[in-house]
């Protein structure tokens, strides 16, 4: 995931008209949109649109966006691609985040997180990204921390959710990578705000 490049086949300007999928993340989809540029809004720049959902989002400014990466770094010239470091956070898209990881976490959606609270009995329990685990025992760094929930006797009190504002959708180990419940349920809410957007 470190550029684009690995999509391409043969020559340097990536395929802009369909979706690609990002061969060692299953779950992360780049989609072509065509954004206002904040120097001149009446021009357009091609972007790709970090999403977990496969098929394009109603909008290039839709929620479901994580980010996005541009088409080709800027200033640069055709044989250099956009990397994690031109990524830009869509800030649309961390409440839906948060949103499902508490719900998920209300429903005990995911076993991790479950075995987390049985394990720890009393206390903040921190939910990290899977992306850079921290070693047993010890505390994530906190880009990597998305939030923290309060537990009791072994069980995770969800209303006690607390968003931890440090944390980072993309760094330099990649894009947001949940455990595997908590990233069922991000879906699945990411495809009902799809389904409510208009084009």
């Amino acid at each position: 995931m470190d550029n684009l490049r690995d999509h391409q086949t043969g020559d340097c300007a990536p395929e802009r008209t369909a979706s690609l999928s990002d061969p060692s993340r299953q779950d992360l989809f780049y989609h072509p949109v065509s954004l206002p540029r904040p120097s001149d809004p009446r021009q357009s720049t091609p972007m790709y649109a970090l999403s977990f959902l496969p098929t394009p989002p109603p909008s290039g400014q839709s929620q479901t966006i994580i980010g996005w990466l541009p088409a080709v770094a800027e200033g640069a010239n055709q044989d250099v691609d956009a990397g994690l470091n031109d990524f830009v956070e869509n800030p649309r898209f961390r409440p839906l985040l948060h949103e499902a990881i508490q719900q998920a976490l209300r429903e005990g959606a995911d076993e991790v997180w479950i075995n987390g609270a049985l394990q720890l009995q009393q206390g903040w329990m921190h939910i990290h990204d899977n992306r850079n685990i921290p070693a047993l025992g010890r505390i994530g760094d906190p880009d990597d921390i998305v939030a923290s929930v309060l537990v009791q006797d072994s069980k995770i009190l969800p209303d006690t959710y607390q968003a931890m504002p440090s944390y980072r959708l993309c760094t330099s180990d990649g894009p947001t990578q949940l455990t595997e419940g908590l990233a069922r349920k991000l879906k699945s809410v990411l495809e009902d705000a799809a389904s409510r957007e208009t084009p």
